[in-house]
């Protein structure tokens, strides 16, 4: 009778051990739900114009030195309403400009960009595209050129650094204009190569060193 008592509890054993291992092999392996995808509002012409632009002039319009009849006319932050807004250019430039990398048309419906005539002034939504489709990685580095020269521009505006400011607000002219040349107008780059060698007879320090 004993015999028979283990020779039971061992065949129930033996089933339970099965039906569990049954249950874990067929419930199925969990998968972490996968976040949405983004989705565009607007073209890359429109995000230039009514994001990146504007919030760029926060940088451009802080630091100026003008020659004038009168002089020398400089423009600078002062104040900490003014380094705030040279902050806040700073930081939406650094994160708006990782928008680009969501997927969108390069313009509106039905804008060509100027690209008509015998000789377009601009590269068409279409020519664009295949441009990026082609060298993705160029498209990226362009991208991250102009965050690095606005993440630059977060800790100046931290440190208050006017003369620094100034230099770095070039940094993010040239990382602008280099992708604009490579995308947008490339046929302009001898006339703005010519332009900035124009700009750069005015050396700011000079200013400086009279003092």
């Amino acid at each position: 009778m004993a015999n028979k008592r283990v020779v039971l509890a061992a065949a129930l054993l033996c089933a339970a051990t099965v039906a569990c291992s049954t249950s874990r092999s067929s419930t199925p392996p969990q998968t972490a739900t996968a976040a949405p995808a983004m989705k565009a509002v607007v073209s890359v012409k429109e995000l230039m114009r009514f994001t990146i632009d504007p919030l760029a002039d926060n940088i451009f319009d802080a630091v100026t030195w003008d020659i004038t009849k009168k002089g020398i006319a400089e423009t600078k932050p002062t104040t900490e309403e003014d380094w705030e807004k040279v902050k806040i250019g700073a930081v939406t430039l650094a994160e708006a400009i990782y928008l680009l990398k969501v997927p969108r048309p390069f313009a509106p419906d039905g804008d060509v960009n100027n690209s008509t005539g015998p000789n377009p002034p601009e590269l068409s939504p279409a020519q664009i595209k295949a441009k990026v489709d082609k060298d993705p990685v160029l498209w990226d580095a362009k991208i991250e050129a102009l965050r690095n020269a606005a993440k630059e521009i977060m800790q100046i505006a931290d440190r208050k650094d006017v003369d620094a400011l100034f230099e770095a607000s070039a940094d993010v002219d040239n990382a602008c204009e280099a992708c604009h040349l490579e995308y947008w107008y490339p046929g302009d780059r001898a006339a703005v190569d010519e332009d900035a060698r124009q700009r750069a007879r005015f050396d700011p320090s000079a200013r400086k060193k009279k003092k």
